[in-house]
């Protein structure tokens, strides 16, 4: 389980997932974490505008993007917000770092809003290596409930 959360919403839904299939989590920290004042869309000069509007900006480093006995792992649940139709930017570090041959990587998001769309694809192709499925996009508002649905409802996540 590898998750990037900005506000906790994805967070909440990764801890969910880890807890339902007893798994591992490894949060992905900016190495300048956002603040409040970073997130705040509806500021112009807030970080999160500044790098939407700024694409090499989303070029967003991570404290850390090894998971311990990466090798190990056959399947990764891998969380992240949309960030304007797309997978949250720190994300990208993360997947540009990592080997996921012979990995199925099981996608999932959180937004107000927005769909999945094409994030499995847009990390698919930025990762070159693996086995994306489409994955499930919760709402701002997971719940546990919302997640052990979804997993219970799709042989936790493989099958939609």
């Amino acid at each position: 389980m590898v998750y990037f959360s900005a506000s906790g919403n994805t967070k909440r839904a990764a801890e969910a997932i880890a807890e339902e299939l007893n798994a591992p989590t490894f949060e992905l920290t900016p190495q300048q974490p956002y603040t409040d004042d970073d997130l705040d869309w509806t500021d112009p000069d807030s970080r999160v505008i500044r790098e939407h509007e700024n694409e090499s900006l989303q070029d967003v480093k991570l404290a850390d993007t090894k998971v311990s006995d990466w090798d190990t792992y056959n399947t990764v649940y891998l969380g992240f917000p949309i960030w304007w139709m797309t997978p949250a930017w720190p994300v990208n570090d993360f997947v540009k770092s990592n080997d996921f041959t012979g990995k199925t990587i099981i996608p999932f998001c959180t937004s107000t809003s927005s769909g999945i769309d094409d994030s499995a694809s847009t990390l698919q192709k930025m990762a070159g290596t693996g086995t994306w499925l489409t994955g499930h996009r919760f709402s701002g508002s997971v719940s546990e409930k919302d997640v052990t649905d979804w997993l219970s409802q799709t042989r936790n996540g493989t099958a939609e």
